[in-house]
Parts: C-alpha cells; structure tokens; sequence
C-alpha cells in the first residue's frame, strides 16, 4: 500500500467503496435535514405570524359572526387559530340553530370541533419533525459504522506489509475516521433542530388550547345570557 496525499478530497476518493456508501448516506441525509430545517422554520415563523395577528383581531372587540363570515370567504386558506375558530363557531352555530336546547351539550360539540381542527393544526406542524429526530439518531451510528468498517480493511490490508510505517498508516484511517465527522455534522443539526422545532410547536399548542378555553368560555357565557 502506497502513502496517499493527505487531502480531504483524496481521502473521499480513496477510501473503500463501503465507506464511500456510508458517506453518500450520511451526505443525502445532511442535504434532506437542512431542507427540512428551511422548510419547517418558515412554517413555524408563518404559524406564529397568523396566531398573533388573529388573536389581536379577535380581543379587538370585533363582533365574532363577522369575524367568522370573514373567514368563511377565505375558508380554503385558513390555518392555525383561525382554523380552530371557524370550526368552533360553526359548529356552535349549527347546534344553536338546530334548536337544541342543552347547553352543556352545545358547548361539548362545539369543543370537540375545535379540538378536531388543533389535531390536524399540531399534525401539519410536525410534519418531518420525525424525519429530524430520526437523522439525529442515527446518524452518527452509520458514520461510525462506516469508521469501523474502513479501520478494519485497512488493518487487514497492512497485514500484508512487512514495514509499515505511520505515512502508510494514517490515511486510510484517516478516510474511515471522515465518516464519523460526517456523522455528526448531519447529526448535530438535526438533533438542534428537533428541540427547537419541538418547543415552537410546543408553544403553538399551548397558545391554541388557552385560546380554544377562552372562546368556550365567550361563548358559554352567550347561551348562559340568551337563555335567561
């Protein structure tokens, strides 16, 4: 075995063809994690946009039937609280208009609406977040599987030299050891992300259901006035 030129480039090149799969892995894998990343960032960044602006519309004194006929006529671009509030309200409606007489009742079918609507919300949120989480997890796995495997064969392959010196030595190990780097470097962000991602989502969730028991409460406290 030949010393090699100790660049970053040849090191790729020469290492075995296992080891060049693993980093082809560990590269598409990086390259599917930041687009994830990009992606997910600017749909948290809207969600969080569309909640405030709404929420300041809502506690604006706004009579709520108009609020809903304004979401009615975008009814195919609504997200996030607005989509919670259009459920809710409709469904309100419709239980109130049918002439059903139970409170309790109402109120229940109309949580249950806006809980229907939270669940898809939060499933729309965390789309690919499981993709990260599973990049983070397992991606240094594969890169030092990769180290492994590129060690063994060059060990196996000094085996059969008399005199090996540290130049013959230290660059095939240095090829394996590259897929460890490559491990981490998809993983690391990947993991970074997921927690941030998490807590944003996390953050949504919380601000839906406050908002989800405050209009229960609004609207409670209209049936409770109409019926006396």
């Amino acid at each position: 075995m030949q010393p090699a030129e100790m660049s970053f480039t040849n090191l790729i090149l020469e290492a075995s063809p296992l080891v060049q799969i693993v980093m082809l892995i560990l590269l598409s894998m990086s390259i599917a994690s930041w687009a994830i990343i990009v992606q997910r960032t600017k749909v948290l960044k809207t969600a969080r946009s569309i909640s405030e602006q709404f929420e300041e519309r809502f506690w604006s004194g706004i009579d709520l039937n108009r609020l809903y006929q304004e979401c009615a006529n975008r009814r195919d671009e609504l997200s996030g609280l607005e989509q919670i509030f259009y459920s809710g309200f409709k469904e309100f409606a419709r239980l109130h208009n049918s002439g059903l007489k139970n409170q309790e009742m109402i109120m229940d079918g109309t949580y249950r609406a806006m809980r229907v609507s939270l669940s898809r919300e939060l499933d729309e949120l965390e789309t690919h977040l499981p993709v990260l989480a599973t990049i983070g997890s397992i991606s240094p796995y594969i890169g030092l599987f990769g180290t492994v495997w590129g060690i063994m064969h060059a060990f196996i392959a000094l085996s059969a030299v008399k005199n090996a010196s540290l130049a013959m030595v230290a660059p095939p190990i240095a090829e394996a050891l590259i897929a460890t780097a490559m491990g981490l470097f998809a993983a690391i962000p990947a993991v970074v992300a997921y927690n941030r991602f998490s807590t944003k989502v996390e953050r949504l969730d919380n601000s839906y259901i406050n908002f989800m028991d405050e209009f229960s409460t609004i609207l409670n406290r209209q049936l409770g006035s109409k019926g006396e």
